[in-house]
């Protein structure tokens, strides 16, 4: 097909080329301060690279390019889905063998000293290399999906499960271990997911500029806004997990820090090269001169492949050692040390701002008041009693997470359960009121040719997803069955040493509370529309399941994490069943709070659409007469004529 023939033509050679660079690059690097073997840098490479494609590719066939009305991917959406399968297929070649040299390289080992089985058996013991296994499983999903979907949705779908496939190896890193590793954590799984969306970015938008697809002024306009965003990311979230890591003495004393000049220096003079773009190359295709875009294109992927190289070498360097004194065993566990019990004083002061959800806070509260700000602008009014709903949400978000109680949350069982219940029970009941849906569906301008923001929302409302999870058994099964799920299958206990697992546990608990209450009291309509009696219903089916879970945790006998627990050994928590009872007791009158709210908002909305239905039966009946109640009036004196 003429697609893929100018698809490879275009794309190949400079992604080679690339390759070559950022391998020379890695391999150069790693040996001024030790010796690695460099089949683990070239095999690093060559996953990255495509890692980066892959997603790239899928950004564009999602949301840089439109697909056709039907919602069937485009002649160029079809031909970047195709590019991401091929490359899926290296990242997964990429992914595969590096657990074996991975394992090998942990251990001092050349590879070809171990037999299979043994392989098999020590990969399995170290965690980077089950990230690597894991990471292939998912990329082949990924590959087998790039070959099988033709849909704008499912399109979407392959591109965040893309995104998560990096999740695995980025939280079982260095950055996973040592002192202040929930930050370093955190931070570098931001800088992952923008320095891939960027990269990649700008390679697909590439390739669709000299296979001369459609739509080349809307791409390069969306591409920049991203770029734009991504780079800023980059910037924060590096110097954030350079400070972590190193001092500001060791910079310029030592490999890793001359390492990490060179990376932001690389960082410094790619902003320079997006600048350019900005002015010329983008505002030159929107002018109806595509190769302005091109001309520096092409330098600026070079420099962004040399980028990664350097990124790989700096991944297998050691950081300085820093402080000689040894970090406590609650460092080493959560990352940071706990300074006493936590009084009201400390639950409310002690703060520690949490990377991924305390900015996913302040960026949600921030879109909202733009939102609303674009409303007023023009002249449409928003209640204030959502905006207040939103933003409290959002401070709830902010407080379970970054407070003191965000602090204490992963060495305490009681407190855990405190910031359980703000994010299951509290937090989504506020969002859900704050009707961000309708929001974003007035604010977003109208795009009638070719989808954009609003038509996304609008998609994923009404999307099989969307459906599935607002169902009410589901979303009943999701709210209640979760909580016996992870605390009485051994699951919590699994995941509580892992910094990784906190946070998806957070995730889920948000999510999980959003897809329930959304049918229950959400302003925003919902897939599955339930009448006001099923609303009610439903809200008073997950009662007892609380409830009784959290009876059964202060009647039990067992502790839940007492590994774990025991293992930090606080002062001041010297029963651990006590503790996890009053985590239970929270639990089971945690559910009071939330049930008045809602109890309130299914109440004041009736009485709002009580008082809607009246007033339009009163204009409908100032319209016709009132027809409705004299054509009542004759069937009455009918039926008394008959009787």
């Amino acid at each position: 097909m003429p697609i893929e023939r100018s698809t490879k033509t275009g794309l190949v050679p400079l992604v080679v080329i690339g390759f070559a660079v950022a391998s020379l690059a890695a391999v150069a690097l790693s040996s001024i301060e030790s010796n690695p073997p460099v089949g683990v840098q070239i095999v690093r490479v060559l996953t990255e690279t495509g890692a980066v494609v892959t997603i790239g590719s899928l950004l564009l066939a999602a949301f840089l390019v439109p697909p056709q009305k039907s919602g069937t991917l485009a002649a160029d959406g079809y031909a970047a889905m195709r590019t991401a399968g091929w490359f899926a297929l290296v990242w997964l070649v990429g992914a595969l063998l590096s657990v074996p040299f991975t394992t090998a390289a942990a251990i001092d080992r050349p590879v070809s000293s171990f037999t299979f089985s043994q392989m098999i058996a020590t990969a399995m013991l170290l965690e980077q290399s089950k990230a690597w296994l894991f990471t292939a499983i998912i990329v082949a999903l990924l590959a087998l999906g790039c070959r099988l979907v033709l849909s704008w949705g499912w399109t979407t779908v392959l591109l965040f499960g893309a995104i998560f496939a990096l999740v695995p190896v980025a939280v079982t890193g260095h950055s996973s271990s040592g002192g202040s590793h929930d930050m370093a954590t955190n931070s570098l799984l931001f800088h992952l997911v923008a320095a891939v969306l960027w990269v990649g970015g700008l390679i697909a938008l590439l390739a669709h500029g000299r296979r001369g697809g459609a739509h080349l002024p809307l791409a390069a306009t969306r591409f920049s806004k991203i770029a734009l965003v991504c780079w800023i990311v980059m910037a924060v979230s590096g110097v954030v997990n350079a400070l972590v890591r190193i001092t500001p003495v060791d910079l310029v004393t030592s490999t890793y820090g001359w390492l990490t000049l060179g990376k932001l220096a690389c960082l410094l003079l790619l902003g320079v090269f997006g600048y350019f773009q900005r002015e010329r190359g983008v505002k030159g295709v929107v002018d109806g001169k595509p190769h302005a875009l091109l001309k520096l294109a092409g330098l600026e992927v070079l420099l962004m492949m040399f980028t990664i190289g350097l990124a790989v070498a700096l991944a297998r360097t050691p950081p300085p050692g820093g402080s000689t004194e040894l970090p406590s065993r609650t460092e080493i566990a959560i990352g940071y040390d706990l300074d006493g019990p936590p009084t009201l004083a400390a639950i409310l002061f002690d703060w520690r701002f949490d990377l991924i959800f305390g900015t996913a806070a302040l960026a949600l509260a921030l879109f909202y008041v733009l939102g609303v700000r674009r409303l007023t602008k023009r002249g449409d009014k928003w209640p204030v009693g959502r905006t207040v709903a939103w933003l409290c949400g959002c401070f709830s978000l902010l407080f379970a997470t970054s407070s003191g109680m965000g602090r204490y949350s992963p060495a305490m069982f009681s407190v855990h359960m405190e910031a359980h219940m703000v994010l299951s029970m509290l937090t989504p009941i506020l969002f859900v009121l704050g009707g961000p849906v309708t929001l974003a569906l007035r604010a977003l301008p109208v795009n009638k040719e070719v989808p954009g923001p609003r038509e996304w929302v609008l998609a994923f409302v009404h999307s099989p997803v969307a459906r599935l999870l607002t169902n009410p058994f589901v979303a009943l099964g999701l709210f209640v069955g979760s909580f016996y799920a992870l605390y009485f299958s051994g699951l919590f206990e699994a995941a509580l040493p892992f910094h990784w697992a906190h946070l998806a546990m957070n995730a889920h608990f948000i999510l999980a509370g959003y897809v329930f209450y959304w049918p229950v009291i959400g302003v925003d309509p919902s897939p599955n529309k339930l009448p006001p009696l099923g609303r009610l219903g439903l809200l008073f089916a997950s009662i007892p399941f609380h409830a009784f879970f959290g009876v059964v945790l202060m009647s039990s006998a067992t502790v839940i994490g007492e590994q774990f627990y025991r293992g930090l050994a606080l002062p001041w928590v010297q029963n651990l069943l006590e503790d996890q009872r009053l985590g239970g007791g929270i639990a089971w009158a945690a559910g009071e709070i939330p049930l008045l709210v809602v109890m309130v908002a299914l109440l004041t909305q009736w009485a709002r659409q009580d008082g809607r239905d009246a007033k339009r039966y009163d204009r409908k009946a100032d319209a016709d007469g009132d027809a409705d109640l004299e054509a009542y009036n004759a069937m009455l004196k009918k039926m008394a004529g008959k009787d």
